[in-house]
């Protein structure tokens, strides 16, 4: 098993997995024997006999809400040489994109994924597109080989968050 090391975490940024608020995540066109939760959460996305897979052709649309707001600066996205995706979109803040209408949107960001991306080296993002997020949308539009599978071995997101005051953590003053 391959893990990251701490210089490859970009200064000042944490892996925001923690912030991620799991009972909201949704991957659309995912195969049922390997799902999102392989590729995205601790623990199971660094076992490499473990992945997310595409089912009926290679695009993948993955949503992603957080716990609170957060500043993304870059992400990881591993992946198989042939099967690992190439062009990602990002998108923020968008919540219930289909495949339908994820053209509708301009992307936050766009990449292309490179071998050595694929082998785990992250991809700075344009920060300032990315300074208050509350949810990320990730596209996976095809794979590096044309095929008609898109399989995904680990997602990564590095940020910090924004310190904001958390809402439900507020408690009403009575008046005496």
């Amino acid at each position: 098993m391959e893990s990251v090391a701490a210089s490859a975490i970009p200064r000042g940024q944490v892996d925001l997995v923690d912030f991620v608020d799991w009972s909201g995540v949704e991957c659309l066109n995912q195969s049922t024997s390997q799902s999102l939760i392989n590729a995205v959460k601790q623990g199971y996305r660094d076992d490499d006999g473990l992945h997310l897979e595409s089912d009926a052709d290679e695009q993948l649309l993955i949503y992603i809400p957080f716990t609170q707001v957060i500043k993304l600066h870059s992400i990881v996205i591993k992946g198989p040489e042939e099967e690992g995706p190439k062009t990602v979109k990002l998108f923020t803040n968008k919540e219930h994109m289909g495949f339908s209408n994820v053209s509708d949107y301009p992307p936050s960001d766009s990449i292309a994924l490179s071998p050595e991306n694929l082998k785990g080296k992250a991809v700075t993002l344009k920060y300032v597109k990315f300074q208050s997020v509350c949810s990320l949308t990730i596209f996976i539009e095809d794979n590096q080989g044309g095929n008609d599978i898109s399989k995904v071995q680990k997602i990564v997101l590095y940020g910090t968050t924004v310190d904001t005051t958390n809402m439900k953590d507020l408690k009403k003053i009575e008046e005496h």
